[in-house]
């Protein structure tokens, strides 16, 4: 039977989501807990791969087991098991053919930055005290709906077929002491908010103007765009699914 799990987790002790050699991720610390509590090797695919240090209000896995067991019981002790940068919300039997990565049909990512010290945003945000035009950086989000080829956002040397990607919505909001940056796609390359975010920084600061925006998207170059934001303050949100499967999120 194939399953999906809904989780989130705090990333800072994480080098990301998925697997690799020598580094503890999310991944790796969920599938040794699932093997365990299965007794059955079992591996886990995510509907997205989370950079080092970046958190997740919402990812969802899935995951291959044979053999029946009580769900509840299966959620209460992945969550005693696990640290506890990492929250089981729930598990859900899905058909055999659903996929967690390839039928996900957007994607929300938030991005947040601390306008003041903030003992409890350490951490969990990125920290400017500098003032930033949030009009303009609003402005500059719109003109990216106009865009389709991401590449001067992507990291380089990525194994990818495209950098085409379809936003839908990408916009500033001010919020109890905090900038925070709402942007929903088809797809995210690798990199890109955190670029994404740092470009528009420099829009903000006055560093970077709005008609320079088209010209740095155009060039596909990742050194024209700006610095990349510091993981802490990223936040995967929200994946949105078609509405069968929707429906048991």
């Amino acid at each position: 039977m194939r399953y999906f799990i809904d989780l989130a987790y705090n990333g800072t002790k994480y080098h990301g989501w998925q697997n690799q050699p020598n580094a503890v991720s999310v991944q790796e610390t969920i599938e040794r807990a699932l093997s365990v509590l299965l007794q059955n090797p079992t591996t886990i695919v995510g509907a997205g791969r989370t950079d080092a240090g970046v958190h997740a209000l919402q990812m969802v896995a899935h995951f291959d087991a044979v053999g029946v067991f009580d769900i509840t019981s299966l959620v209460f002790k992945l969550n005693s098991y696990l640290p506890d940068d990492i929250v089981i919300y729930n598990i859900y039997e899905v058909n055999a053919n659903a996929h967690a990565r390839f039928d996900a049909i957007s994607r929300t990512y938030h991005y947040k930055i601390a306008q003041q010290k903030n003992p409890f945003a350490n951490g969990l945000a990125y920290e400017m005290s500098l003032a930033l035009n949030i009009d303009n950086m609003n402005k500059a989000s719109k003109l990216l709906l106009n865009h389709k080829d991401f590449q001067c956002f992507s990291k380089t040397h990525t194994d990818v077929k495209t950098y085409y990607c379809e936003i839908s919505e990408a916009y500033w909001t001010a919020e109890d002491g905090f900038l925070i940056f709402t942007i929903t796609a088809d797809r995210f390359l690798r990199n890109m908010v955190r670029a994404i975010v740092g470009t528009m920084m420099n829009i903000g600061l006055g560093k970077t103007s709005l008609e320079q925006l088209h010209q740095i998207i155009n060039s596909k170059d990742r050194s024209e765009a700006g610095f990349s934001a510091p993981a802490c303050g990223l936040y995967l949100t929200h994946i949105n699914y078609p509405e069968q499967i929707k429906l048991k999120l």
